[in-house]
């Protein structure tokens, strides 16, 4: 790989709780020190078939409130 390209490959294996399928990653940024740090955190579940699915507009719609 390219010393100048980010490497934006998944980070770690996230699981959902439910259904214990792996969900992808999503990155959110953290001010600390007057910097933003990356900080990696579960994505939404994709299976349709377990009670934590949304779809991806729901999901964006609940975690955008929070900020």
């Amino acid at each position: 790989m390219d010393s100048k390209k980010r490497d934006l490959h998944q980070r770690a294996a996230f699981m959902c709780p439910t259904c214990k399928q792996s969900v992808p990653a999503e990155i959110h940024r953290h001010k600390s020190l007057g910097i933003f740090v990356p900080v990696w955190r579960a994505g939404p579940c994709e299976n349709p078939d377990c009670p934590e699915y949304t779809t991806p507009r729901e999901w964006r719609a609940r975690h955008r409130s929070h900020h």
